[in-house]
């Protein structure tokens, strides 16, 4: 089995992302391996008559809310693995996932997936599917066991 050093986990704040988080310290820990939790936040841009507009104070509301979620997950993350460390920043979640670890030098990314299909794939894409494709190090994601329905 290869020896990872660098580990990059991608966190949406899900709960598919959080348990990717959980197998991530895990694995951080069996190869006493960095850790770094990562977020990228981006803004849906509304387009009307060829207009972008998004209000100025959006942007700042929406970093701080990610930059208070990921701190949330770090005090957790830290009880575990008190070397890891966080990455926030702006942009399109797949290229920043590629760019981090390339910048990082990961050499695995362990990442949740939603698991969606059909038409909801298609409309919504999918961060794992972009990163797993395009990714120069491995990629391990985890979803989450859907329950059975009563």
């Amino acid at each position: 089995m290869s020896r990872f050093h660098h580990i990059l986990v991608p966190l949406d704040f899900e709960d598919p992302s959080q348990e990717a988080l959980d197998v991530a310290l895990t694995l951080a820990l069996n190869f006493d391996a960095k850790l770094t939790v990562f977020h990228a936040w981006d803004l849906p841009v509304y387009s009307y008559a060829g207009l972008s507009y998004l209000p100025p104070d959006v942007a700042a509301v929406v970093e701080e809310a990610a930059d208070t979620s990921l701190a949330r997950v770090m005090a957790l993350a830290i009880k575990s693995l008190p070397r890891a460390q966080s990455v926030l920043v702006r942009g399109s979640p797949a290229v920043e996932i590629l760019d981090a670890a390339g910048r990082l030098k990961a050499d695995l990314i362990v990442m949740g997936t939603h698991g969606r299909r059909g038409v909801s794939r298609m409309l919504l894409g999918s961060v794992a599917e972009k990163v797993v494709r395009s990714s120069p190090v491995p990629v391990l994601t985890i979803r989450v066991k859907q329950r059975p329905s009563a």
